[in-house]
């Protein structure tokens, strides 16, 4: 499996080794040894969540203040644009994002750690993402900012509006948003 370090460098693209013929395909979609040994630190997961959306769905950009959740997520059904905001006041890319595609098809991971949001809005007809969380889910503790925030400026890949939960259209601005020291 490779690990790559995106521009803000503790987010990290999971890319396996695929190993495909005329019956179809396999891959290791986890070890808990590469895994640590790429991010650089022990990790226990203790939550597995699956999604199912439609086009148009965008959902975040949500995390927890606190039992904040590392997450590695991955896309089984579709595509969608996942998206990673650095929430962190003591960082150097604090307020930076970083998206990547993440597909059935091109089978990557994206592994986003504490003190970050997360969102996704979803490319294909239908989407389904799992991901492991490093936390349980905590709704108290759960915060959302606002998707469209002009100081984040995310450059989804879509045009007008996507389809959002109640929570996710009541998100914070960034610069009312709570964040992690």
């Amino acid at each position: 499996m490779k690990a790559s370090p995106l521009a803000i460098p503790e987010v990290i693209l999971f890319e396996p080794k695929v190993f495909g013929d005329d019956r179809g395909f396999f891959f290791e979609s986890f070890n808990q040894a590469k895994f640590e040994s790429a991010i650089g630190r022990r990790i226990t997961f203790v939550q597995d969540n699956h999604s199912r959306s439609v086009k148009h769905v965008l959902r975040g950009l949500h995390y927890q203040i606190r039992q904040p959740q590392g997450k590695l997520v991955r896309v089984v059904v579709g595509a969608v644009f996942d998206v990673a905001v650095d929430i962190r006041r003591s960082s150097p890319t604090f307020g930076r994002w970083i998206g990547e595609v993440l597909s059935a098809e091109n089978k990557r991971q994206l592994w986003i750690p504490e003190g970050f949001a997360h969102g996704f809005s979803v490319l294909s007809d239908v989407a389904e993402c799992l991901y492991k969380a490093t936390d349980y889910y905590a709704p108290q503790h759960e915060r959302c900012i606002i998707w469209e925030d002009p100081t984040i400026g995310i450059k989804w890949p879509f045009e007008g509006t996507p389809v959002l939960s109640g929570k996710d259209r009541q998100g914070a601005r960034f610069d009312q948003a709570e964040c992690f020291k």
